[in-house]
């Protein structure tokens, strides 16, 4: 790929856009960012928060915790920081620089002010409204579609500011329909690292940095430590600090991340095994950073047919990006790290998102695992044929059928596990 085409700089570009930093889980962070949005726009305490949120934003706000609370969990607690303590312009870090005195006053708001949840179904599977009454104004806030996509903002009853579509702000950013398998691994083979360096040498810092520190720490159900415990080949440390990261992340590390397709531990999934492999292998820099880029537009591919919230596992896409990447440290033919990534997904394409949680980390395990698995068959040149379940006539195919099957199929499997969870 010609590093002058308007491709390459389109390739680029997307993973500026999807690698960004952000500190907690992404859905609580959003709710934090709207609610501190919203306060910033009455610019006072409000007695009254309601507070309207998609199924699968609730269930995926339930069960984690917030940080920079004191350990807070659940929605009330992201929009009382948010309000409290967060800079909106600072996004998906927007509770950043909370203070001691700040954490005490979010739990004191907690208990003065009146909250309401009311679940929102307006087409989007993700979505928000944030009502904020103070004693002299009101504000309302509206995310659509995407963590920071600000689609509608209204004080004392008057619009502010309005998208008739919610894609109308998502469409700025670059179309990822110019991500194909094929275009992907040409642009790796062809990639100057310095366009991509500063961008993944982030992604690394962060992202290993919460994963030592959940090996340090106790966190959540301690998947990673219990994994190392098993062995310490290198099979189960790429498992292992992965799991860790998303130990840390999921039940209250105040460390930043750098996601993947609007997700922390997809993130954490796509790097971080790439990383440890590299550091076994003794890989160059540079063939660290293009095996990076691999893995985490994969994964970016995967997931854009997908959408950002589903029934389908996130981890799944990532942990197949991270095989793929796997697959390039050693040398691996495109026609291998083509037949690692249908593999990945054949096999574990099944494993449903109950919302963030502990759990989250044993399921990043099993992801990379069958990554791993999948790497080893195509090795051997063994992968499974058109018409094996949802594998296609080619790997583009293979990736629409697991598309179609998330983001429609799964409907109502979304729809079921909300329900339980909120029962």
């Amino acid at each position: 790929m010609d590093c002058n085409s308007s491709t390459y700089k389109e390739y680029v570009q997307i993973l500026r856009e999807e690698l960004k930093p952000a500190m907690g889980c992404t859905e609580p962070i959003a709710l934090a960012y709207a609610a501190a949005t919203a306060r910033a726009l009455i610019n006072e305490l409000p007695k009254e928060v309601i507070i309207e949120a998609s199924g699968s934003l609730i269930k995926n706000v339930k069960s984690v915790y917030v940080p920079h609370t004191g350990h807070l969990k659940g929605i009330p607690a992201a929009v009382a920081a948010g309000i409290i303590a967060g800079d909106e312009n600072k996004e998906l870090e927007v509770l950043s620089d909370v203070t001691e005195d700040e954490i005490t006053r979010i739990s004191e708001f907690l208990n003065e002010c009146a909250f309401e949840i009311k679940h929102l179904c307006q087409g989007h599977t993700f979505d928000m409204i944030i009502t904020l009454k103070g004693e002299h104004h009101t504000s309302k806030v509206r995310i659509a579609d995407a963590h920071t996509n600000i689609i509608y903002k209204e004080l004392d009853g008057k619009i502010l500011y309005e998208l008739t579509s919610s894609e109308d702000n998502i469409s700025n950013e670059t179309d990822h329909s110019v991500l194909t398998m094929e275009g992907i691994y040409d642009f790796v083979q062809s990639l100057n690292v310095d366009d991509v360096k500063p961008i993944l040498k982030r992604q690394i810092d962060f992202n290993m940095a919460i994963a030592e520190e959940g090996l340090r720490g106790s966190y959540g159900a301690n998947i990673g430590k219990f994994l190392l415990a098993m062995d310490n080949s290198i099979r189960t440390r790429a498992k292992a600090y992965a799991a860790a990261g998303s130990d840390a992340r999921m039940n209250g590390c105040e460390l930043p991340v750098v996601i993947n397709s609007g997700s922390g531990n997809q993130g954490i999934t796509a790097s971080v095994p790439v990383v440890i492999y590299a550091h076994e292998l003794d890989s160059s820099e540079e063939l660290m950073y293009r095996a990076l880029t691999l893995s985490n537009l994969i994964a970016i591919h995967e997931k854009t047919p997908i959408g950002r919230l589903s029934a389908y596992c996130g981890a799944v896409s990532a942990g197949a990006g991270a095989g793929a990447g796997i697959a390039y440290l050693t040398g691996a033919s495109y026609d291998v790290i083509e037949k690692t990534v249908s593999n990945a997904i054949s096999i574990i394409s099944g494993m449903v998102c109950d919302g963030a949680k502990a759990s989250c980390a044993a399921k990043i395990a099993e992801s990379i695992d069958t990554a791993l698995l999948s790497f080893f068959m195509a090795k051997g040149d063994v992968a499974f044929e058109h018409g094996d379940g949802l594998v296609g006539a080619n790997i583009e195919e293979t990736i629409s059928n697991i598309g179609c099957l998330a983001r429609e199929g799964m409907v109502g499997t979304n729809d079921e596990i909300i329900r339980l969870m909120i029962k």
